[in-house]
């Protein structure tokens, strides 16, 4: 078995990607309130900032700021699927719901401003690179909304193609 290494790094700010088995599935939108529930009970019991998320049917995009004093993202992923997966049942999934998801993540610690702006960037362009929409504005399950509220992006950012440079992942 491969021996993954993991950076750890406390109050670190992490790029995350998360996928389910199944990748033809679209159980994280169909289901998407459950997803958001589990998050908000993982961020009550184990504090993080969510910096940037896209939700697309069959995986996810994430960046997280852990707490000065901590490192423990494994903990708080294995805690979201987790609280996700209890509530399938009572959804009417007949499936084993406990092998929902894949069984490891991967991560990347943002080394800097720069290495944050370009994984914001592919999290939130991420559904028009995969053919869901056409315009990042129309993907409704995005931080790419909060950056719009609070001035951070306009509203038609992106809507002339991938935006410059290499995104990140």
């Amino acid at each position: 078995m491969v021996n993954y290494r993991r950076t750890l790094v406390m109050g670190g700010t992490y790029f995350f990607t998360v996928v389910l088995r199944n990748r033809r599935a679209d159980t994280l939108v169909s289901h998407v309130d459950m997803l958001r529930d589990a998050l908000r009970q993982t961020r009550l019991r184990r504090p993080f900032h969510i910096d940037a998320f896209v939700v697309l049917p069959e995986h996810l995009h994430a960046i997280w700021t852990l707490p000065a004093d901590d490192a423990d993202y494994s903990g708080r992923w294995r805690m979201c699927k987790s609280l996700f997966v209890r509530h399938l049942p009572r959804r009417g999934w007949a499936a084993d719901a406990r092998r929902i998801w894949q069984p490891r993540f991967w991560e990347h610690l943002i080394r800097d401003e720069a290495d944050f702006a370009k994984h914001v960037d592919y999290i939130h362009y991420n559904p028009v690179k995969h053919g869901h929409v056409g315009r990042v504005a129309d993907w409704p399950w995005s931080s790419f909304h909060r950056f719009v509220r609070d001035g951070r992006l306009p509203m038609d950012w992106a809507c002339a193609g991938e935006p410059a440079g290499r995104l990140g992942e």
